[in-house]
């Protein structure tokens, strides 16, 4: 059904739904806030009344919709499995109740920037594995538009590349991973770029201590291998030639006496 939106002065959003059947109410959508944590915490519902009874509900703090009654049951099915139905609600409370919030301080929801808390970790460190899965977590930022890359070498990863769904954290920021998989080698540089609205350029984090410090830690452990093989060689050597040359000169000394020209002492 096509949709339109009111806003009204008590922050209640009324939408007018075209084509519905006869009985059933435009939603009342409250924005709830706090504030007790020292920080803002929404809470956004968005309530579908039938015969002044609510049936399906919007509960920004679950993120889906639920059904109050069983009438509401085909509806809620049919809304948390579209995933452009969701991504409606969610755009409604963006938008709508910070707007509410925002009119103290007129202006203040089109400026609002957050940036990004960006780090990258191994998901797991399997030697035996030459296989290693990279984490990417952008956190706490705002508006929710993002762009998120990784970059191996320099240039832009496309193979092995996993991207999460953006998440609320319940104080109007967002939060997203993107994971990358990988066999690294000696000098390779991985690193995740991050570009968004709070940000005059883009921000690039990088990971690679860990390869090197296995690398040369692989390294050294080779060299010493060969430095110990080299040392036990030149000691079998060293005992190899001894034994030769007393055997050499015993025989000799043999030699010696039995004709009578050489006595060796």
């Amino acid at each position: 059904a096509d949709t339109g939106a009111v806003l009204q002065g008590d922050c209640t959003l009324t939408v007018l739904i075209r084509g519905v059947q006869r009985g059933l109410s435009s939603p009342r959508s409250p924005c709830h806030f706090s504030n007790a944590s020292g920080q803002v915490q929404l809470r956004y519902l968005e309530r579908f009344i039938y015969d002044r009874t609510e049936i399906v509900r919007f509960d920004s703090a679950r993120d889906r919709f639920e059904a109050l009654t069983p009438l509401g049951e085909p509806t809620v099915k049919r809304w948390n499995s579209c995933k452009e139905e969701l991504q409606r609600a969610r755009a409604t409370m963006d938008l709508f109740c910070w707007f509410c919030y925002s009119l103290p301080e007129a202006g203040r929801v089109l400026g609002r920037r957050v940036k990004p808390v960006v780090t990258v970790s191994p998901t797991k460190d399997d030697p035996l594995s030459p296989r290693t899965l990279l984490l990417c977590t952008a956190a706490s930022f705002y508006p929710r538009e993002i762009k998120i890359h990784w970059l191996k070498n320099g240039r832009r990863a496309t193979e092995g590349v996993l991207y999460g769904e953006e998440l609320h954290n319940g104080d109007w920021t967002y939060q997203i991973q993107v994971m990358l998989e990988d066999t690294p080698q000696r000098g390779d540089v991985y690193a995740c770029q991050v570009e968004h609205a709070s940000l005059k350029t883009p921000l690039i984090v990088r990971w690679g201590r860990e390869i090197k410090r296995r690398t040369s830690a692989s390294a050294r452990s080779k060299v010493w291998t060969g430095v110990t093989g080299a040392l036990l060689g030149m000691v079998y050597l060293a005992v190899g030639l001894s034994l030769y040359l007393r055997s050499k000169k015993g025989k000799g000394a043999l030699e010696g006496t039995l004709g009578g020209r050489y006595v060796w002492l």
